[in-house]
């Protein structure tokens, strides 16, 4: 088999941090003997989390075997997943903003055998809808547990209290069409119905301020979209909330934001 060297785009930082943390996990568990070190297992885990590389990929590259991968990187996932921010210190967060910005997004995944409820007629592909949370710059500040893709966007926000968290910390929360008659502190364009056939020339005007503000929104969906292995998960959709909340502490940690 061909090999070749292969680059990551993360910081140095991201990778010591994850190996002190499978550090202290080992010790914990009081592990004698693994195929590969903490540092080794760190980079491991990154490949496949930010480059998608496969349990195929990884088990050749680092000359372990194909279920050694998978469980390395499922040990690092869960240990990370502990680590991640709650809805409650997502709202202390969010408090301390001029402004949040809210937004959905799909994350496809294989096909499964109860495939109706992960259908999203919206993006015609199965996948998990999971919520996000931005700040003014559009910087990633929460995403929430994955939820199936035919959930509606607005029904996901209510189902995690978003809502209701914006809304008690009195955040002034931008947010598209989907989430039209979220009330609390959620803004949402003008939308044309039945009594309002026409909008007029001030609401459009405030319909294009508000599509500015929060198009940067799209940023932080791409911030974690750029962790490759959401391209489109090949495991159980289960999984699929563990490895958002991994991706999120490790996100924290990259932008110098430690994890609890």
């Amino acid at each position: 088999m061909l090999s070749y060297p292969a680059a990551i785009p993360l910081s140095n930082r991201t990778l010591v941090r994850l190996g002190d943390l499978i550090r202290v996990e080992r010790v914990r568990r009081r592990s004698r003997w693994r195929c590969l070190d903490p540092g080794r297992q760190a980079l491991l885990v990154l490949a496949h989390l930010r480059n998608g590389d496969t349990y195929t990929r990884l088990a050749a590259g680092f000359d372990i075997s194909y279920s050694t991968a998978w469980r390395y990187v499922r040990e690092a996932v869960d240990m990370l997943a502990a680590l991640a921010d709650n809805l409650h210190v997502a709202g202390k967060r969010a408090a301390r903003l001029a402004y949040a910005i809210l937004d959905g997004t799909l994350v496809p995944i294989d096909r499964v055998a109860d495939q109706k409820p992960y259908y999203s007629g919206k993006h015609h592909r199965h996948g998990v809808n999971v919520q996000i949370l931005a700040d003014p710059a559009g910087r990633l500040v929460w995403a929430s547990a994955a939820l199936p893709g035919a959930v509606h966007d607005l029904t996901a926000a209510r189902t995690h209290g978003m809502i209701d968290m914006l809304t008690a910390h009195d955040v002034t929360t931008f947010a598209d069409n989907a989430y039209q008659g979220a009330g609390g502190t959620v803004r949402t364009p003008f939308k044309r119905h039945a009594t309002r056939p026409r909008l007029s020339r001030g609401q459009k005007a405030v319909n294009r301020a508000h599509a500015r503000i929060r198009a940067l929104g799209e940023r932080a969906v791409s911030l974690l979209k750029g962790w490759k292995v959401l391209i489109k998960l090949r495991c159980c959709p289960r999984r699929a909330t563990a490895i958002v909340a991994a991706i999120l502490v490790l996100h924290h940690v990259e932008i110098h934001r430690q994890p609890r």
